[in-house]
């Protein structure tokens, strides 16, 4: 075996050898009616297996492999040294894990096939150097959304359906250690006294989750994952999101200067928009960032990335999204960009809109562009300002320029389902005109929705504002005409 990554004058935890196994399958059969192991092959990804559907003679397996997991994971712990590992490549690691499992089983006497304990390996590995059972999973590219309620039920979205995986974890515990080595990593806490927690995979996947005893069954965790290949907007026009007349919009609104709100509810693509949409701001300015947990993926040049923090154990050291907003406008920024807007930095990011800062960018829930106005003027009130509902008003329409509408359909698609413009105010009411749409018609034997995209025939109120900046539209894309079906 080998002795490079061996804690120095380490012994073998004392383990209990393990029960004679219940099931045969563990077990390689007599010899004379052995046959040949099959090759190695990749773990393939987590796939649907409701365990209703198992026999019991394979539930015994899979519980005792899990056994066997636990005790060998527990081995390596003992008899790795985890600091030089920092400097181990994965080959090496590999076959480290390999040689002391090896021995390990031995001394147990468990016998398991090739494809067993290539298996046995490739979990162990992860165990180590991963998040454990979630990586089959994060490495798989068909998956959008990782939802975990409890340590036995597993769950993940493809292609806007959710389906249930045959992963599991061991018990509470092994859930609680993953997750608290996803929060250590960015420097955040989660326990009883601080049950729950955002923060962010190295791949820049967003994590989220609550522990017990605030989650009743068990702790929970979500993981919205981020493709590795940023989308931008050619790809988002090729996949139906919005149409090539729309992005030719948009880069004006943005080339112009012009102040973007993406609204949406939760999962309907609004950072991916956010994401496009600054995509087509020129290299040339310097962008600010501002967000709870860090998630954009600006290709630009000049960016400068901020992200809030919670407080200490004391209670002490929270720094919000309102304070890294107001350092930022001491920063010289050309553009701010906060990645979403929820509570009182509402304010500052108004007034930044309002004194200089045009082109900033910024994401609400709402289900609407209208309710998306009413949303800002109610977060407003939250925070705490003593102002007249027309002076609110009046803020908002001086500020946004644009609202743009993300929506997740019926069938798991997202699309841009309206462009909005605010042009004022009449007496004490915002006034807004919609300039593109996404009709629907129904729903197709397949569950698909049927729909097409098409521009309400209004010319933009900024027209003006995108010639003066070099942005001239043709006039045929506000044209009634529908300008792609889906």
């Amino acid at each position: 075996m080998f002795s490079r990554y061996k804690k120095p004058g380490a012994k073998p935890a004392a383990i209990q050898q393990p029960a004679a196994p219940a099931t045969p399958a563990i077990e390689q059969p007599p010899a004379q009616e052995r046959k040949p192991a099959p090759p190695p092959q990749p773990k393939p990804a987590a796939k649907v297996a409701p365990h209703a559907d198992l026999s019991p003679k394979e539930l015994k397996r899979r519980e005792r492999l899990a056994e066997i997991r636990v005790e060998l994971h527990k081995h390596l712990l003992d008899t790795l040294n985890l600091a030089a590992l920092e400097h181990a490549s994965e080959s090496e690691l590999r076959t480290e894990i390999a040689a002391i499992c090896a021995d390990r089983l031995a001394e147990i006497g468990v016998v398991l096939n090739k494809e067993e304990r290539a298996t046995l390996h490739q979990e162990l590995y992860d165990e180590v150097t991963g998040l454990g059972p979630l990586e089959p999973l994060l490495r798989d590219d068909s998956v959008n959304d990782i939802l975990v309620n409890g340590p036995k039920q597993v769950f993940v979205e493809r292609r806007g359906k959710l389906e249930l995986t045959s992963v599991q974890f061991k018990d509470e515990k092994h859930l609680l250690r993953v997750i608290d080595k996803i929060v250590s990593a960015v420097g955040r806490r989660v326990d009883e006294s601080n049950p729950y927690v955002d923060a962010r995979l190295a791949d820049g996947s967003r994590f989220n989750a609550m522990v017990p005893p605030i989650a009743v069954d068990g702790s929970l965790v979500s993981i919205r994952k981020f493709t590795k290949d940023k989308l931008g907007v050619d790809e988002l026009i090729k996949f139906g999101a919005f149409t090539e007349e729309m992005a030719m919009y948009l880069r004006a609104a943005v080339g112009s200067h012009l102040n973007i709100i993406v609204s949406g509810g939760t999962g309907s693509g609004k950072t991916t928009t956010l994401n496009a949409l600054s995509s087509m701001i020129a290299d040339n300015e310097r962008i600010l960032t501002i967000e709870d947990t860090a998630e954009l993926q600006l290709q630009q040049i000049h960016v400068g990335r901020m992200e809030s923090r919670p407080p200490n154990v004391e209670g002490k050291g929270a720094v919000t999204q309102r304070d890294c907003l107001r350092n930022a406008l001491r920063m010289r920024p050309d553009r701010i960009i906060v990645g979403e807007t929820r509570g009182e930095e509402v304010i500052d990011m108004l007034q930044a809109m309002n004194t200089g800062h045009d082109g900033s960018m910024t994401t609400i829930h709402a289900n609407s562009a209208r309710d998306g106005v009413s949303r800002l003027e109610n977060m407003v009130a939250m925070a705490g300002i003593d102002m007249p509902l027309k002076a609110v008003r009046s803020q908002i329409a001086s500020a946004v320029h644009l609202i743009v509408q993300a929506s997740r359909l019926m069938d798991g698609s997202r699309r841009m389902v309206s462009i909005t413009e605010v042009t004022g105010m009449e007496g004490e009411i915002i006034t807004m005109q919609e300039i593109f749409r996404f009709r629907r018609f129904g729903i197709d034997e397949n569950g698909k929705v049927l729909g097409r995209f098409e521009a309400t025939g209004i010319r933009s109120h900024f027209s003006d504002r995108f010639k003066h900046s070099g942005f001239e539209l043709p006039n045929h894309i506000y044209d009634e005409t529908p300008q792609a079906a889906q």
